[in-house]
């Protein structure tokens, strides 16, 4: 593979985080880990609804830091 082809990723691109809350259907106990980013909230939902419909959550990551801005 070409990665000098690839550009770097910018954490700050991917605002988004798709959960797929496990913890909704008791398959867990400790807290979920965002199991994809992305830089579109509707892309976001769109992966979250077809991977998971019935429990997935999108959460915007930049929320939080700009609403104590």
């Amino acid at each position: 593979m070409d990665f000098k082809r690839l550009a770097v990723p910018e954490p700050s691109t991917y605002r988004f985080a798709v959960f797929c809350c496990s913890f909704k259907m008791d398959l867990s106990s400790t807290p979920d880990h965002a199991l994809a980013l992305f830089a579109d909230e509707a892309m976001a939902n769109r992966y979250g609804a077809w991977m998971w419909p019935t429990t997935f959550e999108v959460v915007d990551r930049l929320a939080q830091l700009e609403a104590t801005d």
